[in-house]
């Protein structure tokens, strides 16, 4: 029987959890079609897939997102042929791998202009980014948006995109390197947040407060990103980098000017294959056209996820990494 290299998770831990193994070549059922995997992209949800943050059936692999070539087809696969180029970022679970199976409908067409190592870099986080200012709050010309840890994968590709879209940035960064970086991209004001009061200075920038702020960070920076809002502003929380936010009393949103707060998932905005592929081609378009350009990634071997994440989660990190079957 043939074998593959993948990285397995007997249970939840710190990045040494993780076990480098050989595993069966997987075979595509109804539906699906088995990718060899070209690039993996590592992301921060993959760390609390490990941690058991968010809990997984285990034994588990690991890891959402991946780019390569269609390998093999199960029956009633919809239109894929084998050779076709293909990106995914929604899973199943288990990228983390030389090859994988994924449902038919979870992949997207990769255009020759995109190369495998962007798309494994840019596909989750751009995605992410495409439902954050292309879906949930529709960002343009007219808008001072804020976006928390703007040197990040996503942050990146957030300050270009708003910026190729015409908004005013507000980026925050935790270092003086990190605000060169995102100045460079097109950040218009930066606030170093350990250094500086993030609501009082977008006060200073905005004194009527902000349409909308995103907010991947989570704990460390939730109330300052409502105290930055106008009444009836938008609060996005999308991730939880700094620990999950807890306890929140929903009459904080009436006190500070009946403002809205959502907490979604990009697997609510691309829940069919067609809103999957619509929103990967906003992502191509816009790469297509100069507005993002996706960053070189950090590349690991597969055999070094261990340290990917130990480099990731101690923030030694700026853009994207992959790792490389």
């Amino acid at each position: 029987m043939s074998t593959i290299t993948a990285i397995r998770l007997p249970e939840p831990g710190d990045a040494e959890a993780m076990r480098l193994s050989d595993i069966p070549l997987p075979s595509p059922g109804e539906g699906e079609i088995l990718v060899r995997h070209r690039a993996i992209g590592v992301n921060y949800i993959d760390t609390y897939h490990r941690s058991g943050l968010y809990p997984l059936p285990l034994p588990t692999g690991i890891g959402l997102e991946a780019a390569g070539t269609v390998e093999s087809i199960g029956p009633n696969s919809g239109t894929w042929s084998v050779g076709d180029r293909i990106a995914y970022c929604t899973g199943p679970i288990g990228a983390y791998a030389e090859a994988h199976v994924i449902k038919a409908d979870r992949g997207v067409r990769l255009p020759k202009t995109i190369s495998f190592d962007a798309a494994a870099s840019i596909m989750l986080k751009g995605l992410t980014t495409q439902y954050l200012i292309r879906q949930i709050y529709r960002a343009g010309p007219k808008d001072t948006v804020l976006f928390h840890a703007a040197a990040g994968g996503v942050g990146q590709i957030a300050v270009q995109w708003l910026k190729h879209l015409g908004s005013t940035v507000i980026a925050t960064v935790g270092s003086q390197e990190k605000a060169d970086l995102v100045t460079r991209l097109g950040a218009d004001h930066i606030i170093l947040y350990g250094e500086e009061d993030t609501a009082t200075r977008v006060r200073e920038i905005v004194p009527e407060g902000l349409p909308v702020v995103y907010d991947g960070v989570g704990q460390d920076t939730f109330v300052a990103s409502l105290n930055s809002l106008k009444p009836k502003g938008l609060m996005v929380s999308f991730g939880n980098a700094s620990g999950p936010v807890k306890d929140v009393d929903l009459g904080i949103l009436a006190a500070k000017g009946s403002l809205f707060l959502t907490r979604p998932t990009l697997f609510n905005y691309t829940a069919t294959s067609e809103d999957l592929q619509n929103a990967a081609d906003d992502l191509f378009a816009a790469i297509d056209a100069g507005g993002i350009t996706p960053p070189s990634p950090t590349v690991y071997p597969l055999s070094k996820a261990v340290q990917a994440h130990q480099d990731l989660e101690a923030r030694k990190t700026t853009g994207s990494l992959i790792l490389r079957p």
